[in-house]
């Protein structure tokens, strides 16, 4: 599996694990190698799972270490611990083996405290419970307007309500936020257009756009002649 996050590439091979910070906007590209199927096993630790389960640590020596991963994809190394841990998931490739909860529970529960003990840096990072942090609206857009992602996406990414993330684009920007990613699309198509000798038909969706006739119409209405002329 091939992960990519602001232009970063992770590649995942058969037996080799990665962990994957919350609150962050990957790529994932899954595929088969020399005929053999594609086959990945997740585990999702919720806030509220790590919540229960700091209550349970906290009275007991946490690391005093303060940094946390700054990068979004973790490559873990191979240990016995991980592998013991996925192996014995295995069974459940087959879709008719179904996990009982309280097994599921056991294994995130084991999967926790494997992380925990590969690197102190997972303590602040799994246990960081702060729901205040916003990140740079711009920045975050202009990274990611041309993916297919609606304003309560960009909301959400962002660290924002939709109100709040309306509200705070209102300070930076008279247009609507979609009237500004509409705006961003037709100018990257345009630059692409004048300066890379690229296809119209390679442009729009590389833009963001989902229709050919929508496009055309937004960016002749935009610059007053066509996108082919």
């Amino acid at each position: 599996m091939i992960i990519e996050e602001r232009g970063r590439k992770t590649i995942i091979g058969k037996g080799e694990w990665a962990f994957i910070k919350r609150d962050n906007r990957v790529i994932m590209n899954k595929q088969s190698k020399e005929g053999e199927p594609y086959q990945g096993i997740f585990l999702m630790f919720t806030r509220k799972f790590l919540r229960e389960q700091f209550q349970k640590l906290k009275n007991n020596t946490l690391p005093t270490i303060s940094s946390k991963f700054e990068e979004t994809v973790v490559k873990l190394p191979v240990t016995p611990e991980l592998e013991s841990l996925f192996r014995s998931m295995e069974p459940y490739f087959n879709p008719e083996v179904k996990p009982r909860e309280e097994f599921m529970q056991l294994k995130l529960q084991e999967a926790l405290f494997t992380l925990l003990n590969t690197d102190p840096k997972f303590y602040p990072t799994l246990f960081d419970f702060n729901a205040s942090w916003k990140i740079d609206i711009l920045d975050y857009l202009n990274e990611n307007y041309m993916y297919d992602m609606s304003i309560e996406n960009f909301a959400s990414y962002t660290g924002r309500s939709l109100a709040t993330f309306k509200r705070d684009f209102s300070k930076i920007s008279n247009l609507t936020p979609q009237k500004w990613i509409i705006n961003k699309r037709l100018e990257a198509a345009y630059h692409m257009l004048q300066n890379e000798n690229k296809k119209v038909s390679d442009v729009y969706v590389e833009v963001g756009f989902k229709n050919l006739s929508h496009f055309y119409s937004a960016f002749k209405k935009q610059y007053g002649f066509s996108p082919r002329k």
